[in-house]
């Protein structure tokens, strides 16, 4: 008999960056291994934070067929200003809809619910009990904590009595699950805090596909044409990232005629980012690539970047990083030096991890990399060579596959 699952989760294909891209590739994977695939999401948003132009026309409900797996789509609502409550209308909307879509899978084995958004938790646990299936819980984000900690409704919103109901509700639809994986490790102990004891938990990182990326065979890409030494920032331009600092150092690098800033994505920051630094002639906008593009675009880069804020520790962990490194590039990184990220850069040997605010000490390195090819190539070398031997795509999507398996 055919082995099924089901996926729970807002974002997917045509989505080809973050938690869209993945969720995609795992559920071809496992189409792949001849598991019977049905994937209940919404419809295509992100980064931007509008539908895609390809489905603004479409049905409210709209089923699809993507490379042989059924897709069950909801029309959600997506606000242009995506504030925090606002985020929150749109993801209710998305579990009305979800919740009538549930009732279109006929058989499954497991039920893989990808959080955020931790209400498909509990769409997935009505679906389980209806079809005695197994409920699995992949984290890609803590969504609460993420809040709180970047302090985006204020800094002390973690102890607001909203913010308790929804972490109250956050462990007790975790603790509904029967596994529960996660990205890191960090997020593992996390983990710890929110659900019982005797739950499983099983380290499932993203992964990037190095044959993919490929450093020693890619085609300068049009946004990086310049002769000068390349800054790149590739992603979603939100509230998780350190802008106030990415300004002052664009600042501190203007006298620099030499070095350009490129910051290709999209995000609910990109508007105000792009109206503070309207002066700066050193600094550069595009909109993101596709991602048949990506090779070329990271490659082309002398140097990529990432400004994490300080109190954002253990709740994300940047996806972002694992392609920056396979395309054999120095990272310069700043944020809390107890992070994933810190461990990953300095364990590497593939860059620098910053937790200093202080301009001068970046600086210094950004001028050293430019004038200095072979410690560029040195740190390059190491990173593509950690990230193939800890996060390839063969090696992490066959642990998804022992992770089903234990389960059915």
């Amino acid at each position: 008999m055919t082995k099924t699952i089901t996926i729970i989760g807002v974002n997917y294909y045509p989505e080809d960056t973050a938690i869209g891209l993945y969720t995609s590739q795992l559920a071809e994977f496992y189409k792949d291994q001849e598991i019977e695939v049905e994937v209940l999401t919404g419809f295509p948003y992100y980064p931007a934070w509008r539908i895609s132009k390809n489905y603004r026309l479409k049905k409210t409900f709209y089923k699809e067929i993507i490379n042989d797996v059924t897709v069950y789509r909801y029309k959600q609502y997506v606000p242009k200003n995506p504030t925090f409550f606002k985020r929150i209308l749109h993801l209710i909307d998305f579990s009305f809809g979800t919740f009538i879509n549930i009732f279109k899978v006929k058989n499954t084995d497991v039920v893989l619910c990808i959080v955020p958004f931790i209400g498909s938790v509990y769409l997935g646990k009505i679906l389980s009990k209806i079809k005695k299936a197994k409920l699995w819980v992949h984290i890609q984000d803590f969504e609460f904590d993420a809040v709180t900690d970047s302090k985006i409704v204020g800094a002390k919103s973690n102890k607001s009595f909203v913010f308790r109901i929804l972490f109250w509700v956050e462990k007790k639809f975790l603790n509904s699950a029967d596994i529960i994986s996660t990205i890191s490790s960090l997020m593992i102990l996390k983990l710890d805090k929110k659900v019982d004891l005797e739950k499983e938990r099983v380290l499932l990182p993203n992964w990037v596909d190095s044959n993919f990326i490929k450093p020693d065979n890619y085609k300068t890409h049009k946004y990086l044409t310049n002769t000068s030494f390349k800054i790149l920032y590739s992603g979603n331009i939100g509230e998780k990232q350190d802008w106030d600092f990415f300004i002052k150092l664009v600042e501190a690098l203007k006298k620099y005629k030499d070095i350009e800033i490129v910051v290709v994505g999209n995000g609910s920051k990109r508007v105000w980012l792009e109206e503070k630094l309207l002066d700066f002639d050193n600094i550069m906008f595009y909109s993101p690539v596709e991602y048949l593009e990506l090779s070329n675009l990271l490659c082309s880069a002398n140097l990529h970047v990432l400004f994490q804020k300080i109190d954002v520790i253990d709740t994300v962990m940047p996806s972002k990083i694992l392609a920056m490194m396979s395309s054999q590039r120095p990272s310069l990184i700043t944020g809390n030096l107890k992070s994933e990220v810190a461990s990953i850069i300095n364990n590497s040997k593939s860059g620098k991890y910053f937790e200093t605010k202080n301009i001068e000490e970046i600086l210094e390195f950004i001028l050293e990399l430019k004038e200095n090819q072979t410690l560029c190539l040195e740190y390059g070398t190491n990173a593509r060579k950690y990230v193939k031997e800890n996060f390839s795509k063969t090696k992490i999507l066959n642990q998804f596959m022992d992770t089903f398996e234990k389960l059915i």
